[in-house]
């Protein structure tokens, strides 16, 4: 047979399709994959399904309806003080895996190197590997996972065009501070490199902390892509609408990509949550509030039978050592114990990691779940781990 695509032809299922299927198969609690199990706003919702029977439901403007690019450079200025023009700096996409996607594309060419940091997303290397890019991967360490500006100093070169940085953090939570920033912000303008910024999780962090987008510091307006989540920010995962906003000279060769890869996105999705960011009270302080009130219920009962947790700042997600529960296992394999055997399904944090010899300690749980969900995913560990020890 001719041969196919090395870059793809040879990847596994996601781990989280993996383990989501896992957790059915067996009856397990889903912990494992981020998606909250209750909708968001119902203003937001209603606001769809007025759209679809209003119309029009044709293909709406490759860029994204109007609406919803306004609202989003409204959006930033009101938080960030960041000032975009609507009509050529801002591009809604199917969801941020697509912008990112046609980012890496759109900016990328072989042989340019790209600066990331691990534990990362999965979705990252294969499009920068795709693009012909080389990664140059960052090794973050628990439980901080601090940057320093050494560590920088040993990827950034000549050949350094892109700047990949996800903050809030999946899978750590880590929200990077403004020291970090500021010592990716002077490489960044040193080699006069680019950032592409994936924020998703940027109205999901909790008391004590701050999102401050890299786009928002001196000098880093002009060369950097920021890209942000609808499903995230309004527990609406489903619906796959995200957007981007950058330099018009950025967004273009992007947008390029974009209309190759899905063209556009559904239209009465893109009304609704153009009428969701003008919503103040959708997410100001409500959805963070809540995660943070679960965060702190999940935590307190992994303490309770026997796990060290890491500190987590924002997003869905606590990192949890299984050194004392692991009997002697792999992060993957106690995963899929855990899941089978104790009916309670989480990630490997190894799976995050591309790099020789990750961590095999790390687990992760996610708790943008109902009270009541979590409560028993604990109740199922406390029982089942003193049965099994």
């Amino acid at each position: 047979m001719t041969p196919l695509n090395a870059n793809f032809a040879g990847l596994g299922t996601t781990i989280f399709t993996v383990m989501s299927a896992l957790a059915v198969e067996h009856g397990a609690i889903n912990l494992g994959q981020g998606f909250p199990d209750e909708d968001g706003p119902e203003a937001i919702r209603a606001a769809a399904a007025r759209a679809v029977m209003d119309g029009p439901n044709q293909y709406p403007p490759m860029m994204g309806v109007p609406a919803l690019r306004q609202a989003v450079a409204d959006h930033d200025r009101r938080f960030y003080g960041l000032d975009w023009d609507w009509q050529t700096e801002v591009l809604v996409t199917s969801g941020a895996t697509e912008a990112l996607a046609a980012a890496l594309f759109g900016l990328l060419s072989p042989g340019d190197e790209v600066v990331l940091f691990e534990p990362l997303y999965d979705s990252y290397l294969p499009i920068i590997r795709q693009a012909g890019a080389v990664p140059r991967i960052v090794r973050l360490s628990p439980p901080d996972w601090t940057l320093t500006a050494a560590a920088l100093d040993q990827v950034f070169g000549p050949k350094t065009k892109l700047v990949l940085l996800n903050t809030p953090m999946n899978p750590t939570g880590k929200v990077f501070d403004p020291q970090e920033l500021a010592a990716l912000a002077d490489r960044l303008c040193r080699w006069d490199a680019l950032a592409l910024c994936d924020e998703v999780y940027e109205h999901l962090v909790f008391a004590g902390q701050h999102h401050r987008p890299l786009a928002s510091l001196p000098g880093l307006r002009a060369r950097t892509v920021r890209v942000m989540s609808a499903g995230k920010t309004f527990s609406l995962t489903g619906w796959k609408v995200g957007y981007l906003a950058g330099p018009a000279g950025l967004v273009a060769p992007i947008a390029k990509a974009h209309q190759f890869l899905t063209f556009t996105t559904a239209p009465h999705l893109q009304v609704a949550v153009a009428a969701g960011l003008a919503l103040r009270h959708a997410y100001d302080r409500g959805l963070d509030d809540d995660l943070a009130a679960k965060r702190d219920r999940l935590v307190a009962g992994l303490q309770r039978v026997g796990f060290e947790t890491l500190p987590v700042d924002g997003s869905y997600f606590v990192t949890a050592r299984i050194e004392s529960l692991g009997r002697g296992l792999a992060d993957d394999a106690f995963c899929r114990w855990l899941t089978t055997r104790i009916g309670v399904a989480a990630v490997p944090v190894s799976a995050f990691y591309d790099g020789p010899e990750p961590p095999r300690d790390l687990i992760r749980f996610c708790f943008c779940k109902r009270p009541d969900v979590l409560d028993g995913a604990i109740d199922r560990l406390e029982r089942g781990l003193v049965v099994a020890a």
